[in-house]
């Protein structure tokens, strides 16, 4: 709707002839009948008068929907504000678990005095005369052993604590030290 016929809807809802309007907003009859025309439109100034003579907003008489872009706005200014609660409370669930996992194994630690198993492996070369073995062991109860026989096998798997690298490695030096082998590590 334009200027000119929301100005005439709203003298004629409000009672007004264009000579009373006028009056109110002192302008003449004629300058209300040229705005409702759609010829000539009021300054600032005179549309603050016609507002108060009219009882509607500014933004309402010259049809700025700014209830809309208001409710908008604050729309979107809430969907961030929500998103962003969730994104920090996310954060916090995090560092909070991070923090008891370590505090868990700060405690393990410091109850035990070592660290809690951690998977480790280790691979050891052996020689007796002309033979090379191959021995790869892990705390996750891996076991191999290259060019061994099963008997051999056998007996170096006993020597092996799954839970103890260094101890299983001088284990295994021993061992082949008594056949008169060597290891490296």
């Amino acid at each position: 709707m334009s200027l000119g016929n929301k100005i005439l809807e709203l003298r004629k809802k409000k009672g007004l002839s264009q000579e009373q309007l006028g009056e109110k907003i002192e302008v003449t009859r004629q300058t209300i009948s040229n705005w409702e025309l759609g010829q000539t439109t009021p300054n600032p100034d005179q549309l603050k008068l016609l507002s108060n003579a009219l009882n509607i907003s500014i933004d309402e008489l010259l049809n700025n929907n700014i209830k809309n872009t208001l409710v908008e706005k604050v729309s979107n200014t809430e969907k961030l504000a929500h998103f962003t609660i969730k994104i920090l409370k996310f954060i916090g669930v995090a560092f909070i678990t991070l923090f008891i996992i370590d505090l868990i194994v700060l405690i393990l630690f410091l109850a035990t005095g070592k660290m809690p198993n951690v998977e480790s492996s280790a691979t050891t070369i052996c020689n007796i005369k002309d033979n090379q073995y191959i021995i790869e062991f892990g705390t996750d109860q891996y076991f191999k052993c290259e060019n061994c026989s099963d008997s051999m096998t056998n007996e170096i798997k006993k020597l092996v604590d799954f839970n103890n690298i260094d101890s299983s490695i001088e284990n295994l030096e021993k061992y082949f030290k008594s056949k008169k082998g060597n290891c490296e590590s």
